[in-house]
């Protein structure tokens, strides 16, 4: 039976040194496409936006109350007030067409146009109507309680910024100017290829020795979240020829490829040797727990992650080098942790020589914060479920004391 040794790693680099050897490599995204309004929010504008039409387009009534031309009402006072002839009604969307004469009015309601002759608005709250006759209790000038008709928009202004996100307000925008999709950058498109004989389709039934295949799955719900869009192709047998073939199709397909499994150094794991074969080997091998057999690097131009098969490992390193390559391919800002300050609640002993990722769940009792760690092992998925973010213990640290202050990054 002829059989490979397990080949050790050489060397292992720093997480500091890592993440940004990635990031160098990530380009953003320069396909478009055209989106309807409806999927538009949280996508990146490709091409700026111009207002071809002012908008609303008309002055309108800002207020309930009554249009009258402004002179009409100078002088007026609450012991004296002007009294003005109501000459009809207006309401949004209402007919307008007819004109304001000196000593008349209109009742309008919010956001209804003005009538012709009329330059501004009374409060409804300032007059009081008997029959026909409006009495005006306070005097009014033009434009006041008017909205201009360039008020939201004047045509030709740039309504909207080539790399803008789309947040529902200017998703708004878009519609304000009649437009119905809008054109945005391309999601990057990340193949997720699961590899190994261990593991089994979800749903399926399981083998002796077989587990149900857990990183498909969180790698997808990260992307996705990330602002990518997740491909899962099927699992991928530990075989040299398959998976060849899986990569290369992935690479021309896809954006970026993740593998989970076949990072490692077993006799078995043949990610190495491939990713040399099919194009460059950046890194392999990251000074960090855990996550120590992630490897990176680039086939047919796209950028290839070899992430550890066990599920804590795989999703810690998700977060850390997946997430801010997905963000920078899709334009979008990178994110940023929400940190939090806590009193460790019992010691931690590290392994010095590797970065250490420690998950904890926080608590707030009356006297401050306490982080409790919960990470159990790197093949646990638990050990990030029942976490609310994770603590980072440097390569040169291997104790953490009971009550000393972490910095929790919050998921």
């Amino acid at each position: 039976m002829n059989e490979k040794p397990m080949r050790p790693f050489r060397g292992l680099i720093p997480l500091e040194e890592a993440v940004p050897l990635v990031m160098r490599r990530i380009e953003p995204i320069e396909r478009t496409e055209d989106v309807p309004l409806g999927k538009a929010v949280g996508r990146i504008v490709a091409k700026g936006v111009t207002a071809d039409f002012d908008v609303p387009g008309f002055e309108r009534a800002a207020m309930d109350g009554y249009a009258v031309i402004a002179s009409d009402t100078y002088g007026s006072g609450q012991s004296a007030p002007a009294n003005l002839k109501l000459s009809g009604r207006i309401y949004a969307g209402g007919n307008a067409s007819f004109a304001i004469e000196k000593g008349c009015c209109s009742q309008v309601a919010t956001g209804a146009k003005l009538p012709l002759c009329a330059d501004a608005v009374v409060k409804v709250e300032e007059t009081e109507t008997e029959g026909v006759v409006v009495s005006i209790f306070k005097p009014v000038y033009p434009g006041q309680n008017v909205s201009d008709s360039k008020s939201d928009m004047a045509k030709g202004t740039e309504a909207l910024l080539e790399c803008d996100s789309l947040s529902p307000a200017k998703v708004g925008v878009l519609a304000a100017l009649g437009r119905s999709s809008v054109s945005v950058y391309g999601k990057p498109r990340v193949a997720i290829i699961p590899t190994g004989d261990e593991i089994a389709k979800v749903g399926s039934e399981l083998r002796e020795g077989q587990v149900y295949d857990i990183n498909s799955h969180s790698l997808e719900a990260l992307v996705n979240e990330a602002g990518g869009e997740a491909a899962v192709w099927p699992i991928t047998k530990d075989d040299h020829g398959t998976l060849r073939q899986a990569i290369a199709d992935a690479a021309r397909d896809c954006d970026m490829v993740v593998l989970s499994g076949g990072s490692s150094v077993g006799d078995r794991d043949l990610l190495h040797d491939l990713v040399c074969e099919l194009g460059e080997l950046v890194f392999h091998g990251v000074q960090i727990k855990p996550g120590k057999p992630t490897l990176f690097g680039i086939v047919n131009g796209r950028p290839l992650f070899g992430m550890p098969g066990y599920p804590t490992s795989c999703l810690t390193n998700g977060y850390l080098f997946l997430y801010p390559a997905i963000k920078k391919m899709a334009r979008l800002e990178p994110e940023r942790f929400r940190t939090e300050s806590a009193k460790l609640s019992r010691r931690v002993v590290s392994t010095l020589g590797r970065h250490q990722i420690m998950t904890v769940r926080v608590e707030r009792p009356e006297c401050g914060v306490v982080a409790h760690p919960v990470f159990k092992e790197s093949g646990a998925i638990t050990s990030m479920a029942h976490s609310d973010g994770y603590i980072e213990i440097p390569a040169n640290v291997d104790l953490l004391e009971e009550g000393d202050i972490v910095k929790v990054r919050l998921w």
